[in-house]
Protein backbone atom coordinates (compact mmCIF):
# COMPACT_ATOMS: atom_id res chain seq x y z
CA UNK A 1 0.00 0.00 0.00
CA UNK A 2 3.07 2.14 0.59
CA UNK A 3 3.68 1.76 -3.23
CA UNK A 4 0.11 2.85 -3.65
CA UNK A 5 -0.03 6.08 -2.15
CA UNK A 6 3.35 7.44 -3.48
CA UNK A 7 1.70 6.49 -6.94
CA UNK A 8 -1.15 8.64 -5.46
CA UNK A 9 0.72 11.40 -4.36
CA UNK A 10 3.06 11.76 -7.29
CA UNK A 11 0.31 12.76 -9.70
CA UNK A 12 -0.98 16.13 -9.70
CA UNK A 13 -4.13 17.32 -8.07
CA UNK A 14 -6.62 17.58 -10.58
CA UNK A 15 -5.79 13.64 -10.95
CA UNK A 16 -5.88 12.68 -7.59
CA UNK A 17 -9.19 14.56 -7.04
CA UNK A 18 -10.31 12.82 -10.37
CA UNK A 19 -9.57 9.42 -8.46
CA UNK A 20 -11.20 10.61 -5.16
CA UNK A 21 -14.18 11.34 -7.25
CA UNK A 22 -14.35 7.60 -8.83
CA UNK A 23 -13.89 6.24 -5.38
CA UNK A 24 -16.87 8.31 -4.20
CA UNK A 25 -18.77 7.43 -7.51
CA UNK A 26 -18.69 3.47 -6.83
CA UNK A 27 -18.87 3.68 -3.18
CA UNK A 28 -22.41 5.67 -3.36
CA UNK A 29 -23.60 3.26 -6.19
CA UNK A 30 -22.40 0.17 -4.41
CA UNK A 31 -24.05 1.55 -1.44
CA UNK A 32 -27.50 1.04 -2.90
CA UNK A 33 -27.65 -1.04 -6.12
CA UNK A 34 -26.72 -4.45 -4.43
CA UNK A 35 -30.28 -4.25 -2.33
CA UNK A 36 -32.11 -2.36 -4.85
CA UNK A 37 -34.02 -5.48 -6.38
CA UNK A 38 -34.65 -7.23 -2.69
CA UNK A 39 -36.17 -3.69 -1.67
CA UNK A 40 -38.57 -3.48 -4.90
CA UNK A 41 -39.56 -7.52 -4.68
CA UNK A 42 -39.75 -7.85 -0.41
CA UNK A 43 -39.87 -4.58 0.30
CA UNK A 44 -42.49 -2.73 -2.23
CA UNK A 45 -43.85 -6.40 -3.25
CA UNK A 46 -43.70 -5.87 -6.67
CA UNK A 47 -43.79 -8.49 -9.43
CA UNK A 48 -40.54 -10.12 -10.93
CA UNK A 49 -41.57 -8.44 -14.45
CA UNK A 50 -41.61 -4.56 -12.82
CA UNK A 51 -38.33 -5.63 -10.85
CA UNK A 52 -36.76 -6.49 -13.93
CA UNK A 53 -37.95 -3.37 -16.00
CA UNK A 54 -36.67 -0.94 -13.02
CA UNK A 55 -33.59 -2.33 -13.34
CA UNK A 56 -33.04 -2.83 -17.13
CA UNK A 57 -33.77 0.66 -17.42
CA UNK A 58 -31.23 1.55 -15.59
CA UNK A 59 -28.63 -0.57 -17.58
CA UNK A 60 -30.02 0.22 -20.91
CA UNK A 61 -29.96 3.95 -20.12
CA UNK A 62 -26.32 3.78 -18.87
CA UNK A 63 -24.77 1.70 -21.91
CA UNK A 64 -26.95 2.92 -24.49
CA UNK A 65 -25.82 6.68 -24.20
CA UNK A 66 -22.38 6.33 -23.55
CA UNK A 67 -21.63 7.23 -26.60
CA UNK A 68 -23.69 10.07 -26.63
CA UNK A 69 -21.81 11.25 -22.90
CA UNK A 70 -18.31 10.69 -24.39
CA UNK A 71 -19.54 12.88 -27.56
CA UNK A 72 -20.68 16.11 -25.18
CA UNK A 73 -17.66 15.47 -23.26
CA UNK A 74 -15.49 16.09 -26.13
CA UNK A 75 -17.45 18.86 -26.99
CA UNK A 76 -18.84 20.52 -23.95
CA UNK A 77 -15.68 19.54 -21.47
CA UNK A 78 -15.31 16.77 -19.70
CA UNK A 79 -15.61 19.02 -16.14
CA UNK A 80 -19.77 19.86 -17.28
CA UNK A 81 -20.65 16.41 -17.65
CA UNK A 82 -18.81 15.00 -14.74
CA UNK A 83 -20.35 17.05 -13.07
CA UNK A 84 -23.65 16.54 -14.81
CA UNK A 85 -23.57 12.70 -14.42
CA UNK A 86 -23.41 13.40 -10.27
CA UNK A 87 -25.96 15.65 -9.76
CA UNK A 88 -28.47 13.33 -11.78
CA UNK A 89 -27.17 10.24 -10.04
CA UNK A 90 -28.06 12.47 -7.12
CA UNK A 91 -31.35 13.15 -8.17
CA UNK A 92 -32.13 9.60 -9.21
CA UNK A 93 -31.06 7.91 -5.79
CA UNK A 94 -33.12 10.25 -3.95
CA UNK A 95 -36.29 9.66 -6.21
CA UNK A 96 -35.70 5.74 -5.40
CA UNK A 97 -35.71 6.37 -1.68
CA UNK A 98 -38.92 9.07 -2.01
CA UNK A 99 -40.84 7.22 -4.55
CA UNK A 100 -42.60 3.99 -4.69
CA UNK A 101 -44.62 3.96 -7.58
CA UNK A 102 -43.68 2.13 -10.98
CA UNK A 103 -43.46 5.36 -13.05
CA UNK A 104 -41.29 7.65 -10.60
CA UNK A 105 -38.82 4.16 -9.79
CA UNK A 106 -38.41 4.10 -13.55
CA UNK A 107 -37.33 7.55 -14.28
CA UNK A 108 -35.13 7.06 -11.29
CA UNK A 109 -33.64 4.40 -12.53
CA UNK A 110 -33.16 6.17 -16.35
CA UNK A 111 -31.70 8.61 -14.44
CA UNK A 112 -29.06 6.88 -12.40
CA UNK A 113 -27.81 4.72 -15.40
CA UNK A 114 -27.93 8.05 -17.50
CA UNK A 115 -25.59 10.07 -15.10
CA UNK A 116 -23.19 6.59 -15.43
CA UNK A 117 -22.98 7.39 -19.39
CA UNK A 118 -22.47 11.18 -18.40
CA UNK A 119 -19.37 10.99 -15.99
CA UNK A 120 -17.45 7.48 -17.06
CA UNK A 121 -16.10 8.91 -20.19
CA UNK A 122 -15.26 12.23 -19.47
CA UNK A 123 -13.73 10.84 -16.15
CA UNK A 124 -11.58 8.49 -18.15
CA UNK A 125 -10.84 10.70 -21.05
CA UNK A 126 -9.47 13.72 -17.89
CA UNK A 127 -7.55 10.96 -16.27
CA UNK A 128 -5.88 10.33 -19.57
CA UNK A 129 -5.28 13.99 -20.71
CA UNK A 130 -4.41 15.07 -17.38
CA UNK A 131 -1.69 11.80 -16.73
CA UNK A 132 0.14 12.34 -20.57
CA UNK A 133 3.17 10.10 -21.21
CA UNK A 134 2.05 8.17 -17.28
CA UNK A 135 -1.66 7.04 -18.43
CA UNK A 136 -0.61 3.46 -17.64
CA UNK A 137 0.69 4.53 -14.02
CA UNK A 138 -2.56 6.50 -13.62
CA UNK A 139 -5.22 4.17 -14.68
CA UNK A 140 -3.60 1.60 -12.52
CA UNK A 141 -3.94 3.55 -9.45
CA UNK A 142 -7.61 4.49 -10.78
CA UNK A 143 -8.73 1.11 -10.39
CA UNK A 144 -7.44 1.18 -6.90
CA UNK A 145 -9.58 3.90 -5.98
CA UNK A 146 -12.62 1.64 -8.88
CA UNK A 147 -12.04 -1.45 -6.57
CA UNK A 148 -11.95 0.17 -2.85
CA UNK A 149 -15.62 1.84 -3.82
CA UNK A 150 -16.85 -1.60 -4.93
CA UNK A 151 -15.66 -3.02 -1.77
CA UNK A 152 -16.64 -0.41 0.68
CA UNK A 153 -20.09 0.58 -0.80
CA UNK A 154 -21.87 -2.60 -0.55
CA UNK A 155 -20.76 -2.89 3.36
CA UNK A 156 -21.66 0.76 4.12
CA UNK A 157 -25.42 -0.52 2.66
CA UNK A 158 -25.23 -3.07 4.47
CA UNK A 159 -25.05 -1.09 7.81
CA UNK A 160 -27.73 1.21 6.44
CA UNK A 161 -29.98 -1.25 5.91
CA UNK A 162 -30.04 -1.59 9.96
CA UNK A 163 -32.46 1.20 9.36
CA UNK A 164 -34.16 0.89 6.19
CA UNK A 165 -33.52 1.27 2.39
CA UNK A 166 -34.69 4.85 2.40
CA UNK A 167 -31.39 5.78 4.77
CA UNK A 168 -29.42 3.80 2.32
CA UNK A 169 -30.61 5.79 -0.50
CA UNK A 170 -30.37 8.89 1.06
CA UNK A 171 -26.98 8.53 2.21
CA UNK A 172 -25.67 7.79 -0.98
CA UNK A 173 -27.45 10.47 -2.55
CA UNK A 174 -25.39 12.81 -0.54
CA UNK A 175 -22.30 11.23 -0.86
CA UNK A 176 -23.28 12.82 -4.83
CA UNK A 177 -24.51 15.67 -3.88
CA UNK A 178 -21.17 16.64 -2.07
CA UNK A 179 -19.15 15.07 -5.06
CA UNK A 180 -21.42 17.43 -7.19
CA UNK A 181 -20.41 20.18 -4.74
CA UNK A 182 -16.99 19.26 -4.93
CA UNK A 183 -16.18 18.73 -8.49
CA UNK A 184 -17.76 22.16 -9.26
CA UNK A 185 -15.67 24.26 -7.28
CA UNK A 186 -12.06 22.66 -7.71
CA UNK A 187 -12.00 20.49 -10.26
CA UNK A 188 -10.26 22.48 -12.61
CA UNK A 189 -11.84 23.32 -16.74
CA UNK A 190 -10.69 21.00 -19.45
CA UNK A 191 -11.23 22.22 -22.97
CA UNK A 192 -13.07 20.44 -25.50
CA UNK A 193 -11.36 17.53 -26.89
CA UNK A 194 -8.88 18.31 -30.09
CA UNK A 195 -11.28 18.83 -33.33
CA UNK A 196 -11.96 15.68 -35.61
CA UNK A 197 -9.84 15.27 -38.59
CA UNK A 198 -12.63 17.29 -40.35
CA UNK A 199 -12.10 19.93 -38.37
CA UNK A 200 -15.95 20.11 -37.73
CA UNK A 201 -16.27 21.61 -34.31
CA UNK A 202 -19.85 22.81 -34.71
CA UNK A 203 -22.72 21.92 -32.35
CA UNK A 204 -24.56 20.65 -35.21
CA UNK A 205 -25.77 16.70 -35.66
CA UNK A 206 -23.81 17.21 -39.13
CA UNK A 207 -20.78 18.06 -36.69
CA UNK A 208 -21.41 14.77 -34.61
CA UNK A 209 -22.41 12.60 -37.25
CA UNK A 210 -18.86 13.55 -38.95
CA UNK A 211 -17.23 12.61 -35.01
CA UNK A 212 -19.08 9.41 -35.03
CA UNK A 213 -18.18 8.22 -38.79
CA UNK A 214 -14.17 9.30 -37.30
CA UNK A 215 -14.49 7.06 -34.42
CA UNK A 216 -16.58 4.23 -36.41
CA UNK A 217 -13.85 4.59 -39.27
CA UNK A 218 -11.23 4.06 -36.93
CA UNK A 219 -10.42 0.13 -38.17
CA UNK A 220 -7.35 -0.41 -35.86
CA UNK A 221 -10.18 0.97 -32.90
CA UNK A 222 -12.79 -1.16 -34.00
CA UNK A 223 -11.06 -4.43 -34.03
CA UNK A 224 -9.08 -3.66 -30.70
CA UNK A 225 -12.70 -3.08 -28.90
CA UNK A 226 -14.47 -6.33 -30.60
CA UNK A 227 -11.63 -8.23 -29.43
CA UNK A 228 -11.63 -7.50 -26.12
CA UNK A 229 -15.13 -7.71 -25.73
CA UNK A 230 -14.46 -11.29 -24.60
CA UNK A 231 -12.54 -9.89 -22.01
CA UNK A 232 -15.17 -8.12 -20.38
CA UNK A 233 -17.67 -11.43 -20.49
CA UNK A 234 -15.07 -13.32 -18.22
CA UNK A 235 -14.37 -10.58 -15.49
CA UNK A 236 -18.18 -10.25 -14.96
CA UNK A 237 -18.09 -14.01 -14.25
CA UNK A 238 -17.05 -13.05 -10.49
CA UNK A 239 -20.72 -11.96 -10.33
CA UNK A 240 -22.40 -14.78 -12.25
CA UNK A 241 -20.72 -18.03 -12.85
CA UNK A 242 -18.26 -18.20 -9.81
CA UNK A 243 -21.48 -17.25 -7.67
CA UNK A 244 -23.43 -20.21 -8.53
CA UNK A 245 -20.19 -22.31 -8.31
CA UNK A 246 -20.21 -21.55 -4.59
CA UNK A 247 -24.38 -22.21 -4.13
CA UNK A 248 -23.53 -25.69 -6.20
CA UNK A 249 -20.56 -26.93 -3.93
CA UNK A 250 -21.59 -25.02 -0.46
CA UNK A 251 -25.98 -25.15 -1.13
CA UNK A 252 -27.90 -22.11 -1.40
CA UNK A 253 -28.10 -20.83 2.01
CA UNK A 254 -23.88 -20.87 2.14
CA UNK A 255 -23.48 -20.00 -1.05
CA UNK A 256 -24.56 -16.60 -0.66
CA UNK A 257 -21.57 -15.94 2.27
CA UNK A 258 -19.21 -17.79 -0.47
CA UNK A 259 -20.54 -15.30 -3.08
CA UNK A 260 -19.77 -12.49 -1.01
CA UNK A 261 -16.27 -13.57 -0.14
CA UNK A 262 -15.27 -14.37 -3.57
CA UNK A 263 -16.21 -10.65 -4.48
CA UNK A 264 -14.17 -9.61 -1.25
CA UNK A 265 -11.09 -11.55 -2.55
CA UNK A 266 -11.63 -10.12 -5.75
CA UNK A 267 -11.83 -6.80 -4.36
CA UNK A 268 -8.48 -7.01 -2.17
CA UNK A 269 -6.34 -8.46 -4.75
CA UNK A 270 -7.39 -5.46 -7.21
CA UNK A 271 -6.52 -3.12 -4.61
CA UNK A 272 -3.23 -4.91 -3.15
CA UNK A 273 -2.01 -6.30 -6.12
CA UNK A 274 -2.47 -3.82 -8.97
CA UNK A 275 0.20 -1.23 -8.33
CA UNK A 276 2.74 -3.84 -8.46
CA UNK A 277 1.72 -5.71 -10.81
CA UNK A 278 1.58 -3.12 -13.53
CA UNK A 279 4.95 -1.35 -12.37
CA UNK A 280 6.57 -5.25 -12.87
CA UNK A 281 4.29 -5.88 -16.49
CA UNK A 282 5.59 -2.14 -17.67
CA UNK A 283 8.92 -2.84 -17.32
CA UNK A 284 8.78 -6.30 -18.79
CA UNK A 285 6.41 -5.80 -21.95
CA UNK A 286 4.89 -3.94 -24.40
CA UNK A 287 1.40 -2.63 -23.87
CA UNK A 288 -0.04 -5.27 -26.50
CA UNK A 289 1.86 -8.18 -25.16
CA UNK A 290 0.32 -7.22 -21.68
CA UNK A 291 -2.83 -7.42 -22.87
CA UNK A 292 -2.30 -10.63 -24.34
CA UNK A 293 -0.98 -12.31 -21.63
CA UNK A 294 -3.65 -10.76 -18.94
CA UNK A 295 -6.48 -12.01 -21.50
CA UNK A 296 -4.47 -15.73 -21.03
CA UNK A 297 -4.42 -15.62 -17.91
CA UNK A 298 -7.87 -14.77 -17.65
CA UNK A 299 -8.85 -17.75 -19.67
CA UNK A 300 -6.53 -20.02 -17.31
CA UNK A 301 -8.26 -19.01 -14.24
CA UNK A 302 -11.27 -21.37 -15.33
CA UNK A 303 -8.80 -24.66 -15.51
CA UNK A 304 -9.38 -25.14 -11.86
CA UNK A 305 -12.77 -25.56 -12.46
CA UNK A 306 -13.05 -27.77 -15.28
CA UNK A 307 -11.29 -30.23 -13.65
CA UNK A 308 -12.87 -29.87 -10.22
CA UNK A 309 -16.26 -29.24 -11.64
CA UNK A 310 -17.38 -32.84 -11.32
CA UNK A 311 -16.64 -32.96 -7.62
CA UNK A 312 -19.44 -32.02 -5.09
CA UNK A 313 -19.42 -32.92 -1.51
CA UNK A 314 -22.26 -35.51 -0.70
CA UNK A 315 -23.96 -33.66 1.80
CA UNK A 316 -23.85 -30.10 3.62
CA UNK A 317 -20.03 -29.39 4.05
CA UNK A 318 -18.71 -27.48 7.69
CA UNK A 319 -16.45 -25.06 7.65
CA UNK A 320 -13.38 -26.38 7.06
CA UNK A 321 -15.17 -28.84 4.32
CA UNK A 322 -16.63 -25.80 2.61
CA UNK A 323 -13.38 -24.12 2.69
CA UNK A 324 -11.76 -27.26 0.69
CA UNK A 325 -14.72 -27.62 -1.92
CA UNK A 326 -14.56 -23.50 -2.28
CA UNK A 327 -10.61 -23.25 -2.98
CA UNK A 328 -11.03 -24.31 -6.89
CA UNK A 329 -13.20 -21.44 -7.25
CA UNK A 330 -10.77 -19.05 -4.94
CA UNK A 331 -8.00 -19.99 -7.02
CA UNK A 332 -9.88 -19.24 -10.15
CA UNK A 333 -11.38 -15.81 -8.72
CA UNK A 334 -7.67 -14.63 -8.27
CA UNK A 335 -6.46 -15.85 -11.42
CA UNK A 336 -9.27 -14.02 -13.16
CA UNK A 337 -8.74 -10.81 -11.44
CA UNK A 338 -5.04 -10.69 -11.54
CA UNK A 339 -5.75 -11.05 -15.39
CA UNK A 340 -7.84 -8.23 -15.24
CA UNK A 341 -6.15 -6.13 -13.16
CA UNK A 342 -3.14 -6.70 -15.60
CA UNK A 343 -5.03 -6.33 -18.98
CA UNK A 344 -7.01 -2.82 -17.63
CA UNK A 345 -3.90 0.22 -17.47
CA UNK A 346 -2.48 -0.99 -20.37
CA UNK A 347 -6.10 -1.39 -22.23
CA UNK A 348 -6.90 1.65 -20.91
CA UNK A 349 -3.86 3.46 -22.27
CA UNK A 350 -4.55 1.63 -26.04
CA UNK A 351 -7.70 3.26 -26.50
CA UNK A 352 -5.87 6.89 -26.37
CA UNK A 353 -3.24 5.72 -28.71
CA UNK A 354 -5.74 4.76 -31.23
CA UNK A 355 -7.58 7.23 -30.83
CA UNK A 356 -4.74 9.37 -31.89
CA UNK A 357 -5.52 11.74 -28.85
CA UNK A 358 -8.51 12.92 -30.57
CA UNK A 359 -12.19 12.76 -29.70
CA UNK A 360 -10.75 10.45 -26.71
CA UNK A 361 -14.23 10.51 -24.72
CA UNK A 362 -16.10 9.28 -27.42
CA UNK A 363 -13.73 6.86 -28.07
CA UNK A 364 -14.19 5.43 -24.80
CA UNK A 365 -17.72 6.25 -24.71
CA UNK A 366 -18.42 3.69 -27.65
CA UNK A 367 -16.13 1.23 -26.14
CA UNK A 368 -17.86 1.12 -23.07
CA UNK A 369 -20.94 0.45 -25.00
CA UNK A 370 -19.92 -2.22 -27.15
CA UNK A 371 -18.60 -3.89 -23.93
CA UNK A 372 -21.66 -3.25 -22.09
CA UNK A 373 -23.52 -4.94 -25.10
CA UNK A 374 -21.03 -8.05 -24.88
CA UNK A 375 -21.46 -8.09 -20.94
CA UNK A 376 -25.38 -8.56 -21.61
CA UNK A 377 -25.02 -11.18 -24.29
CA UNK A 378 -22.37 -13.26 -22.99
CA UNK A 379 -24.12 -13.05 -19.29
CA UNK A 380 -27.32 -14.71 -21.62
CA UNK A 381 -24.92 -17.33 -23.27
CA UNK A 382 -23.28 -18.36 -19.80
CA UNK A 383 -26.47 -19.10 -18.47
CA UNK A 384 -27.81 -20.83 -20.97
CA UNK A 385 -24.53 -23.03 -20.93
CA UNK A 386 -25.14 -23.64 -17.36
CA UNK A 387 -28.03 -25.00 -17.94
CA UNK A 388 -27.28 -27.44 -20.52
CA UNK A 389 -24.03 -28.67 -18.73
CA UNK A 390 -26.38 -29.14 -15.87
CA UNK A 391 -29.06 -30.97 -17.45
CA UNK A 392 -26.59 -33.04 -19.21
CA UNK A 393 -24.36 -33.75 -16.57
CA UNK A 394 -21.66 -32.08 -17.72
CA UNK A 395 -20.95 -29.50 -14.93
CA UNK A 396 -17.70 -28.27 -16.45
CA UNK A 397 -19.18 -27.58 -19.73
CA UNK A 398 -19.81 -23.63 -18.45
CA UNK A 399 -16.19 -23.62 -17.63
CA UNK A 400 -14.64 -24.75 -20.72
CA UNK A 401 -16.64 -22.27 -22.81
CA UNK A 402 -15.71 -19.36 -20.59
CA UNK A 403 -11.74 -20.39 -21.08
CA UNK A 404 -12.34 -20.99 -25.27
CA UNK A 405 -13.94 -17.35 -25.14
CA UNK A 406 -10.51 -15.94 -23.08
CA UNK A 407 -8.24 -17.97 -25.54
CA UNK A 408 -10.06 -16.73 -28.67
CA UNK A 409 -9.54 -13.28 -27.30
CA UNK A 410 -6.00 -13.58 -26.26
CA UNK A 411 -5.50 -15.16 -29.66
CA UNK A 412 -7.35 -12.08 -31.48
CA UNK A 413 -5.03 -9.79 -30.02
CA UNK A 414 -2.04 -11.11 -30.57
CA UNK A 415 -3.02 -11.68 -34.67
CA UNK A 416 -4.06 -7.72 -34.13
CA UNK A 417 -0.56 -6.74 -33.21
CA UNK A 418 0.87 -5.60 -36.74
CA UNK A 419 -3.17 -3.67 -37.65
CA UNK A 420 -2.67 -1.50 -34.57
CA UNK A 421 0.75 -1.04 -34.24
CA UNK A 422 1.00 1.35 -37.52
CA UNK A 423 -1.37 3.65 -36.26
CA UNK A 424 -0.99 4.02 -32.43
CA UNK A 425 2.51 1.63 -31.55
CA UNK A 426 0.84 -0.34 -29.71
CA UNK A 427 3.28 -2.63 -29.53
CA UNK A 428 5.90 -0.66 -28.48
CA UNK A 429 7.58 -1.32 -25.44
CA UNK A 430 6.18 0.79 -22.41
CA UNK A 431 8.62 2.26 -20.08
CA UNK A 432 8.56 4.45 -17.28
CA UNK A 433 8.42 7.90 -18.22
CA UNK A 434 9.42 10.88 -15.51
CA UNK A 435 11.31 8.91 -12.92
CA UNK A 436 8.99 9.04 -9.20
CA UNK A 437 9.70 7.39 -5.91
CA UNK A 438 6.40 4.67 -6.83
CA UNK A 439 7.41 3.59 -10.73
CA UNK A 440 10.06 0.79 -9.85
CA UNK A 441 7.57 -0.57 -7.37
CA UNK A 442 4.11 -0.27 -8.83
CA UNK A 443 3.17 -0.52 -11.97
CA UNK A 444 -7.35 -1.27 -13.49
CA UNK A 445 -12.94 -2.77 -15.41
Amino acid sequence: MKATLRQFTSFNGCVRLLLINQFGINLGFYMLMPYLANHLSSGLGMAAWTVGLVLGVRTLSQQGMFLVGGTLADRLGCKPMIIAGCALRFAGFAMLGLVDDLPGLVVASAATGLAGAFFNPAVRAYVASQAGERRVEAFAIFNVFYQAGIFTGPLVGLLLLSVNFRAVCLVAATVFAALTIIQTLWLPSAPPAQASESGNRTGTFSGIAADWRQVFGNRSFMLFSVAMIGSYVLSFQVYLALPLQAARVLGDDAGQAGSTALFAISAIVAVIGQVRLTAWAKNRWSAHRAIVIGLALMSAAFVPLILTAHLRPAGPAGIGDGLAWMLPTLVSTILLTGGTILTYPFEMDTIVTLARDRLVATHYGLYSTLSGIGITLGNLGTGAVWDLGEAWGMPLLPWIALAATGAACAAALAALGPTLAPQGEANRAVHPSAPTPAVKEQQPR
